[in-house]
């Protein structure tokens, strides 16, 4: 038990405190599954999963509203396994560390996993709750959002009574999502010719380090650094006039968070290290100055290193240079309809080399289905101009406004009775699971809300504390209204 444990509503930070000692990497929530199934056991309260590792949990209506409809709040178990690479966490048995930092709740060095526990903690507390005025509830904890929302992909709309819902998984205050992007991955591979390291090279290695990744959808207008892109950029620019060879280069591990650093080793001849160092030191200071506003902390470091055995030759190194510089990354479409609204974008997300190949993953959103196909076969025409293999995903569906929705007009009459705001309608430049609820049973009403979160899915991730205590007042009440 921490601190967090004694925030208000401690029931919901009670649970959460709970949380941040149980592994739930995505495709690794067993433990916070058994969790959530130990709470209804002990509640006396219905419960049904899935082969997939959804669990439903429901909970009857309070006394008087036994016969309201059936309300789904819905979360997702799994969290961005993140850290500093200066930091000693093993995700899979090591609690995160909380720390106060003045009005948030932080972690140490790693993701707190705010995004979405906080939205199961807040289920739990209802869960338990003896003292709520509700209608028939089910509690919908899916897994395996973080790598592509595979647990609703994989739900069965037969499983779910209600056709009324709250997804618990936003994460800006006094915003309510009508709306959601869809999304693919793209996943490349170059295949790389090696030749043993010419006699007398020395090898450097280059680390780009210090900046802020995030969310690759709901932080990519921020227009932050991808340390991969920006390492290959400049890496590019030398490689003329001081011809290396590749050894390797990698950088960023999730398909949807933007690479935070990245780090490349470079073959040469001893007389041109110098003049490489100088002329690779002179392309990464300027990339520091251009993007300074946005990575203040952004660093680097040119150190010797050990010569490998193998390097790749010229050629493939020009190649691989040339085609992670050509690839799309960042903002590529803003919506015409709404104002500020990222329409379509992509992450360069993964390099590192798998089996004697190049593995390229980039993620790609749109809220125009249109758009989201041009820009995959956008990359797919790159790759294979490199001689690249491309594999794609199916993607998962976008989620259209309903701005006429019941549950929708509920939340925002209880939003302004309790907090005495107006709540801003919204759409979002992220994958909901929404979408894919939405399309497995038609007609389903859905709106989304949270409290403050910020920087999900890096190790600058926190969560605004009294947002908590209102954000849960205003799931309470609509609840309340809607029974």
């Amino acid at each position: 038990m921490t601190f967090v444990a004694t925030l208000e509503p401690q029931a919901l930070w009670g649970h959460f405190d709970q949380i941040l000692t149980i592994p739930r990497g995505s495709k690794e929530e067993e433990q916070m599954r058994q969790y959530v199934i130990g709470v209804a056991e002990r509640n006396g309260l219905e419960y049904e999963t899935d082969a997939a590792g959804n669990v439903i949990v429901r909970k009857p209506g309070t006394a008087g509203h036994e016969g309201a409809p059936f309300t789904i709040l819905q979360a997702h178990l799994d969290m961005v396994n993140e850290k500093n690479s200066d930091v000693d966490h093993d995700f899979s048995k090591d609690s995160i560390k909380p720390q106060r930092d003045g009005d948030y709740l932080k972690a140490t060095g790693t993701t707190l996993g705010s995004d979405n526990g906080i939205g199961v903690a807040t289920m739990l507390a209802i869960l338990e709750s003896k003292e709520l005025v509700h209608g028939p509830l089910e509690l919908l904890f899916t897994i395996d959002e973080e790598t592509g929302l595979t647990g609703a992909a994989e739900l069965s709309g037969e499983m779910l009574r209600g056709r009324q819902l709250i997804n618990l998984d936003s994460e800006e205050e006094n915003a309510i999502y009508v709306g959601c992007s869809g999304g693919a991955d793209s996943n490349l591979t170059l295949p790389l010719s090696t030749a043993a390291a010419p006699k007398g090279a020395v090898a450097l290695r280059v680390h780009m380090h210090g900046m802020k990744g995030g969310h690759s959808g709901i932080d990519i207008p921020l227009q932050r650094g991808n340390a991969t892109k920006l390492l290959a950029r400049a890496l590019y620019a030398v490689h003329p006039g001081t011809p290396f060879q590749l050894a390797d280069i990698e950088g960023g591990n999730k398909h949807n968070a933007i690479p935070r650093e990245s780090f490349a080793t470079a073959v040469l001849a001893k007389s041109d290290e110098a003049a490489f160092k100088h002329a690779l030191e002179g392309e990464l200071s300027a990339i520091q100055a251009e993007f300074r506003p946005a990575e203040p902390g952004m660093e680097f470091e040119i150190t010797g290193t050990d010569v490998p055995a193998e390097v790749w030759d010229a050629s493939t190194t020009a190649t691989a240079l040339q085609l992670i510089d050509a690839l799309p990354h960042g903002v590529l479409a803003m919506s015409y309809d709404i104002p500020d609204l990222v329409e379509t974008s992509t992450n360069l997300a993964t390099v590192a080399v798998k089996d004697g190949a190049l593995a390229i993953g980039l993620s790609s959103r749109s809220s125009v289905a249109s758009a989201l196909t041009a820009l995959r076969q956008r990359i797919r025409a790159t790759a294979q101009l490199a001689g690249a293999e491309v594999e794609e995903g199916n993607g998962y569906p976008g989620w259209q406004p309903n701005l006429k929705s019941h549950v929708l007009e509920v939340l925002k009459e209880v939003h302004v009775r309790e907090l005495g705001v107006e709540p801003e309608m919204k759409a979002i430049h992220a994958g909901l699971e929404c979408g894919l609820i939405g399309e497995k049973v038609p007609g389903m009403d859905m709106a989304s809300f949270g409290p403050q979160i910020e920087f999900p899915h890096s190790p600058d991730e926190r969560v605004k504390i009294d947002s908590v205590e209102r954000f849960y007042r205003v799931v309470t009440g609509t609840l309340e209204a809607l029974a």
